[in-house]
């Protein structure tokens, strides 16, 4: 059985509020679960104590049974310095749109007919 540990999301519209659950890897996402391990509140300021709560030794017990972390999650355990911060590069990510390539480009060579034709005149 492939085991995630997950988020588990409940609260109302609008108004998120998630479980940290152990669960099988075929289950829903707010479907059934093994064991709930912590929870997780956006709600509130970042640097609030109750935002992120867990168990962690339940979680480390998990991690050594083999259960995989989502990335939301293995952000919170890194945070709570229960595993090793994982190496992040997405270069795509900072890049501009084709649009935004496209304006720029545009923008540059507005702005450098005048300088051509200054450069022409002396």
């Amino acid at each position: 059985m492939a085991m995630k540990i997950r988020l588990a999301r409940g609260g109302s519209k609008k108004r998120p509020f998630y479980r940290i659950v152990a669960a099988d890897s075929r289950m829903p996402r707010d479907g059934r679960f093994i064991e709930k391990l912590g929870t997780y509140n956006p709600l509130l300021p970042k640097d609030s104590e109750d935002r992120v709560k867990m168990d962690v030794e339940r979680v480390q017990y998990w991690l050594a049974q083999g259960a995989q972390t989502t990335d939301r999650v293995s952000r919170m355990l890194e945070a709570a310095g229960v595993v090793d911060k994982k190496e992040r590069n997405n270069p795509k990510k900072g890049t501009p749109g084709k649009a935004a390539q496209e304006r720029a480009e545009a923008k540059a060579a507005k702005s450098a007919a005048p300088a051509e034709e200054a450069a022409a005149e002396e």
